[in-house]
């Protein structure tokens, strides 16, 4: 994933919600969001090369996601995928605290990552690339591929789209939360980040979503976890170049806790 928006435990109605964008070459072939066969308590994409997941939810209520961590140094060819941190936590049974503690001394092993993960309303961040673990206090976050809250251009705007959809504490608008994720416009030059790829990527990539011709937004998701218990999940597949995308959309009464 390349823009993770949330809202942690400030909505009157739900305990969770995550707007998201996937971006990935093109050529990289995923499946898009079902239930897993050999995990049917898993509701998550896939990625049919590596065999992870960009962020999933489960029938329990369990939550995770995960984004690269833009780095020019290429990707060691032995490093283990980043998706199965986001299957690994999914199908397992321990707390976000620990899965993260038992991680913390591998995070080494992957790739620069960041990885969230939650189950009833204890939602933890790490990153392997600065920074140690931490639990998060409601509020709303964004996550791109730097450090959490690293106020890059998209992480602003979209923080302040989704704060924008959920003012008012009523039913929250799907549409607008994929408008939030749909935004096309690049960043203004003087706010671009500088992460080595040079000044015309770096304003390819500013916007929430991407369109380049190898490269770009492949999904968008929406997830809401009531407070009731009940989960909306409702992922949009994106053709690649952005021309046109399919829905599949699921909803569901988690067993975890309610409140």
């Amino acid at each position: 994933m390349c823009l993770i928006l949330l809202a942690h435990d400030v909505h009157p109605r739900y305990r969770l919600v995550v707007a998201a964008n996937r971006d990935e070459f093109y050529a990289r072939p995923a499946a898009p969001a079902a239930w897993w066969p050999d995990a049917p308590e898993v509701l998550a994409g896939r990625d049919l090369r590596g065999g992870g997941t960009w962020l999933g939810v489960t029938r329990g209520g369990r939550f995770a996601a995960v984004t690269n961590f833009r780095e020019t140094a290429p990707v060691a060819p032995d490093a283990p995928s980043r998706g199965h941190l986001v299957g690994g936590f999914l199908r397992g049974a321990d707390a976000p605290g620990a899965y993260l503690d038992a991680l913390a001394a591998r995070a080494g092993d992957y790739a620069g990552f960041n990885l969230l993960v939650g189950e009833d309303g204890d939602l933890r961040w790490l990153g392997n690339r600065g920074g140690a673990a931490r639990a998060l206090e409601p509020g709303v976050y964004g996550l791109s591929n730097a450090l959490l809250d690293t106020p890059w251009p998209k992480v602003a705007r979209g923080k302040a789209g989704l704060a924008a959809a959920l003012a008012g504490g009523g039913a929250v608008d799907l549409e607008a939360l994929f408008r939030v994720l749909w935004d096309a416009e690049p960043a203004p030059e003087a706010q671009l980040p500088d992460t080595g790829v040079g000044p015309e990527r770096e304003r390819m990539l500013s916007s929430p979503f991407i369109r380049t011709p190898d490269y770009g937004t492949r999904a968008s998701t929406v997830l809401l976890v009531g407070r009731d218990g009940q989960v909306k999940f409702v992922e949009r597949t994106v053709a690649p170049g952005g021309d046109g995308w399919t829905e599949a959309a699921y909803g569901f009464e988690t067993t975890g806790t309610r409140e």
